[in-house]
């Protein structure tokens, strides 16, 4: 018994039979027989069919000249006419067949045979023929065709009576006649066997045609690899451009918008490095001078060794925050199952990060407002969400004004949950805010040293966001401030 899954999977491991060009060549191939196959058929059926209504006609035609020499010549009565026996005999010759004259008794009085003589016949063909109704019957496996003609007489003027008048016709006999259709046969074999010879050179022709059409339309993807292979062995990395079909110019725009990112990613590789290399290297520089000035002085006060080490100690804290920063930076781009996903509170969680960064917002005199439209009750990483907020908060109070004002706000849908972090800072620059995610970007240079960070909090902050499936959007003016919306659903996504 044929396994469906089992043929599934042969066509999915078989390379021939995933190729397109192959798929496109049965196509046309099918396409191109098929419609010749059903022609043959039809014409021979139609030959056929035509041969055999010819043949009855021309036989029946022959028949009722007879039948009328049959009432002329008396036969039914008298069969020794020799002028009907040669008219049948010369009828049975030329279309290789066989005459009975049946009487009105149901009596065969000849048969061109000689074997069937003076035996009475019942058949329901000669009983209908006997009421005046033709018939006709083809017999296609045997080779044959069988008619039945009635042997009519018309009452003339000297046999009329006041029930027979003139004109009335009597059915006297019938002529069961069968002739054979081998000349018909043999015509069709010969016309199958010349339609064979031409579905040969058909299919030779069509199998040529459908070749060079495949090849002629596969040629634009097959450009497209080469042009991908050329790319991918590093002798290029400019688009490329392929436009002889639709399909070909969306693959083609995918890729080069693929290459583009590509390209865009390498290029953000290389500054990441640089910028890394360059944040790394300025504490270790830094704790270096320092470390080499205590040692070029033999003797050195112990307010200035103390307050050295102060400094490396703050060089090194630096260095440890980068690298942790870094760690969980990798970390959060790595696959969304590492989330820890549990039930979580967005109030409550709000409440204690505002709690805990006040005191830093007391430096500065920072007023901190939370705002909570509804209970929000949310399937997120409790950990991951609350750097999300804390790095949002930390920030509306760090790119603060002495005496602003910090408002959180918390609301939701059946869908998701969003809290805006708005405050009345500095503001980021319109063309920095397309950058403001970018690993050490920092938009006011100026004032980074002061400030602190590591240029790295909102990179970690929109990668722990995509974790979650959510989005982050800013909105900011200079000198007025900045107003960051984070939306996450309420319930875990699962891709």
């Amino acid at each position: 018994m044929i396994n469906m899954a089992d043929i599934k999977a042969f066509l999915k491991n078989n390379k021939l039979m995933r190729s397109l060009k192959f798929r496109l060549f049965v196509i046309m191939f099918l396409m191109g027989m098929v419609p010749s196959v059903f022609m043959r058929a039809g014409i021979l059926e139609n030959y056929e069919s035509r041969a055999v209504e010819v043949r009855t006609s021309d036989v029946q035609t022959q028949l009722r000249i007879i039948a009328n020499h049959l009432i002329t010549y008396n036969y039914l009565q008298d069969t020794s006419s020799e002028v009907i026996g040669a008219e049948l005999e010369q009828l049975s010759n030329l279309y290789n067949g066989r005459v009975l004259i049946i009487n009105g008794n149901l009596k065969i009085v000849k048969d061109t045979y000689g074997i069937s003589e003076g035996k009475t016949i019942i058949s329901e063909e000669v009983i209908r023929c006997m009421k005046g109704t033709n018939t006709v019957n083809y017999d296609e496996v045997n080779g044959f065709i069988e008619l039945t003609i009635p042997i009519v007489e018309t009452v003339s003027a000297q046999t009329a009576t006041a029930e027979l008048p003139v004109g009335t016709e009597l059915v006297r006999g019938v002529m069961l006649t069968s002739v054979s259709t081998d000349t018909i046969i043999n015509t069709i074999d010969i016309l199958s066997r010349k339609a064979v010879i031409m579905e040969i050179i058909m299919v030779v022709c069509i199998f040529a045609l459908a070749l060079i059409l495949v090849q002629i339309l596969i040629h634009p993807f097959e450009r497209i690899t080469r042009a991908i292979s050329e790319v991918k062995a590093g002798y290029t990395n400019e688009p490329i451009s392929v436009p002889d079909y639709l399909e070909t110019e969306h693959i083609v725009d995918a890729f080069n918008s693929l290459l583009e990112r590509m390209k865009s990613l390498d290029d953000s590789r290389k500054e990441f490095v640089a910028n890394v290399s360059h944040e790394l290297k300025t504490p270790i520089t830094s704790v270096k001078v320092l470390a080499d000035s205590l040692l070029a002085q033999p003797d050195v006060p112990a307010e200035l060794y103390h307050e050295f080490m102060k400094d490396i100690a703050e060089e090194v804290e630096r260095e440890d925050k980068i690298i942790n920063d870094l760690l969980a930076l990798v970390k959060m781009e790595k696959s969304a199952a590492t989330l820890n996903v549990g039930v979580v509170n967005i109030n409550e969680l709000l409440e204690i990060i505002l709690k805990r960064l006040r005191p830093i917002a007391r430096k500065k005199n920072i007023e901190m407002t939370l705002i909570s439209k509804r209970e929000v009750v949310a399937e997120v990483d409790e950990v991951k969400m609350s750097l999300i907020l804390t790095n949002l908060v930390e920030n509306a109070i760090k790119y603060n004004r002495e005496q602003g004002g910090v408002e959180v706000t918390l609301d939701a849908d059946h869908q998701f949950f969003t809290v805006q972090v708005a405050d009345t800072g500095i503001g980021i620059p319109e063309e920095a805010i397309h950058h403001i995610y970018e690993r050490f970007y920092r938009a006011d240079k100026s004032h980074s040293k002061e400030i602190g960070g590591t240029g790295l909090g909102l990179a970690i902050t929109r990668s722990a966001i995509l974790l979650h499936r959510g989005s982050i959007k800013v909105e900011s003016k200079v000198g007025e401030g900045s107003v960051f919306t984070v939306k996450i659903p309420l319930t875990r996504v699962l891709v």
